[in-house]
């Protein structure tokens, strides 16, 4: 994915207090996912802004958001009425499968929450109005040297100075089992234009997409 993190692959290893906001934020994007998003664009909408995507094309689509994203908030420990952590994580890749690798310190904090409850929440924004994506899944840990080796660069060692043969290094697979997108469908300069004749004819023209990401 990226080479050069400005966030540890393990940021921040102190459990996050997000505040009230953020969680009722959270859930309410959360909803969307059991919903069949109908109404969720304007009436005067003359366009299909609505694409749902499986297989091949969900995972391409989650892996080019995540490319842009480069990172994300990485939620664990959800339950209702409870604050849940949160905390940026560096994107490590989105495999073929759809599956999306991070790395993570052994006795970190975040890897004792996945032991005890495996469902994960990722949060990306590839972008200042575009490209964001709301993943839902379970979180697998494991120290697969094969791996570790595929997704090492050198400058991953300024948060593992053992280097990739570190014993502390795990590796964490989300397994997505739920994912949502919003996206524009031809780049922002297309959606600037859009909204601006849309300003002027009176008719929703923006050029906003979004769906469910299914990568089964």
């Amino acid at each position: 994915m990226r080479s050069a993190q400005s966030l540890p692959p393990n940021a921040f290893r102190k459990k996050s207090k997000p505040n009230s906001t953020f969680h009722c934020s959270l859930y309410k994007i959360s909803k969307t996912m059991a919903t069949s998003q109908e109404g969720s664009t304007n009436n005067t909408q003359e366009e299909n802004n609505i694409q749902d995507l499986g297989g091949k094309e969900a995972v391409e689509k989650l892996r080019t958001l995540a490319e842009k994203a480069e990172s994300c908030f990485f939620c664990t420990n959800i339950k209702t009425g409870v604050p849940l952590s949160v905390r940026p994580m560096a994107i490590q890749q989105v495999d073929d499968e759809g599956n999306i690798w991070f790395m993570s310190m052994k006795d970190s904090h975040k890897n004792d929450e996945i032991s005890a409850d495996p469902f994960t929440h990722l949060l990306f924004q590839a972008g200042a109005h575009s490209g964001f994506v709301n993943i839902y899944g379970i979180s697998e840990i494991s120290r697969d040297q094969a791996k570790i080796d595929e997704l090492w660069s050198p400058f991953i060692k300024t948060w593992f100075q053992g280097g990739k043969d570190d014993p502390n290094i795990t590796l964490i697979k989300v397994i997505p089992s739920e994912g949502y997108y919003w996206d524009t469908k031809h780049g922002t300069a297309v959606a600037f234009l859009k909204m601006a004749a849309s300003v002027i004819t009176g008719k929703t023209m923006d050029d906003s997409v979004e769906g469910t990401l299914d990568v089964d």
